[in-house]
């Protein structure tokens, strides 16, 4: 029996998503930083002649488009994959201005993209998929931006060796109604265990809740992503990694892709505002590119932007599979994952699958 402390499900969500756009939650600090040198000399060498014309085409790279993107990410490794992007963005150095919000729940998403609050969010993948449907074909998926970061954790005399030491077990967990809560019940059922009567799950509204109920019970086993699963190891020596779901999700699907997390967007908004979308997936490939290839600057950053310490972040992001896809690589891997989503529960991506138009390509 599952115990749902979380917010409603999104399916009993009624959403609008028509409407007119307005301003993010938190909008991030603007700031900006100008460099300006003067030349002692009475000539320009052709070398400066050529280091000249390269800055100018770096600038005119980013030159401001005349749009304001309201976007959010959620605190976990869309957030991380964004550290850049929000950086740069406070210094004025991207080519659209953003007002970016860092939210908690997936709950969170749901209703800023049905009221137009949000132009494009990080949403778990399925969620991408439901809002599709509940909105008529009102929302696109633009990219996908994290494969699998779930972790079955252990705590006390609690051992988990296989899957079905799971049976009969407490499980602390969250993300309900979201990709989180049916790659978990998938990878159940696929092992012959009823996530309704074999287990005993308990939902909590935030991943944050999740892993504090982890660190203060005496034995448990909790189901949590990244980095949350390093935060709460660095806070408790008792606790460990039992399972690898992204393991598990490859031995009963023959190796498909664990597309966990995907950017996506108003059609409203997109179809509006091509320019702006496609700066964005530009500057956004190019933060996850940062972040994975810098993770030390990267988590400095993510303790300036209070996301997760510094300590915690330089651990956490090499296991975060923080990804770029977009066009057709995105279009397969999840169609893929959907169609494996669908056939196990069609309500998980809100009862049949989306057209080739909920596919975003430039």
């Amino acid at each position: 029996m599952k115990k749902f402390l979380s917010m409603a499900l999104v399916s009993a969500m009624v959403l609008t998503l028509f409407g007119s756009c307005q301003s993010g939650n938190t909008t991030t600090e603007e700031s900006s930083t100008s460099t300006t040198s003067e030349s002692s000399e009475s000539s320009v060498s052709a070398e400066e002649t050529s280091t000249a014309s390269e800055s100018s085409e770096e600038s005119s790279a980013t030159e401001k488009l005349d749009a304001t993107m309201n976007i959010a990410f959620l605190k976990g490794p869309t957030g991380l994959g964004a550290l850049e992007l929000m950086d740069l963005n406070d210094k004025g150095e991207t080519a659209v201005d953003y007002n970016i919000s860092l939210v908690a729940s997936a709950d969170e998403i749901v209703s800023g993209i049905g009221s137009g609050e949000y132009d494009l969010a990080a949403a778990p993948t399925n969620l991408g998929a439901t809002l599709y449907n509940k909105t008529s074909g009102g929302v696109s998926i633009v990219a996908i931006n994290t494969l699998g970061v779930l972790y079955v954790m252990q705590k006390g005399d609690v051992t988990v060796s296989t899957i079905e030491d799971l049976r009969g077990m407490d499980i602390i967990a969250s993300g309900e109604g979201s990709t989180a809560e049916y790659v978990l019940d998938y990878i159940l059922s696929e092992n012959g265990i009823d996530p309704e009567t074999d287990v005993n799950i308990t939902y909590y509204t935030e991943h944050a809740e999740a892993a504090t109920a982890l660190t203060s019970a005496e034995n448990a086993v909790a189901v949590l992503p990244q980095p949350f699963v390093t935060t709460v190891m660095n806070q408790d020596e008792g606790v460990s990694i039992a399972l690898d779901l992204t393991d598990e999700w490859e031995k009963v699907t023959d190796g498909a892709q664990l597309v966990m997390g995907s950017i996506i967007g108003r059609n409203e908004y997109i179809d509006a505002n091509p320019e702006a979308v496609s700066a964005f997936l530009d500057e956004y490939a190019a933060s996850t590119e940062y972040v994975n290839a810098n993770v030390e600057e990267a988590a400095a950053l993510s303790e300036s932007y209070d996301l997760f310490p510094a300590a915690v972040a330089s651990k956490a992001i090499p296991n975060c599979n923080i990804v770029f896809m977009e066009g057709d690589e995105m279009k397969t891997s999840a169609e893929n994952f959907l169609s494996i989503m669908y056939d196990y529960e069609p309500s998980t991506v809100g009862g049949t699958l989306p057209g080739d138009d909920f596919y975003f390509a430039r």
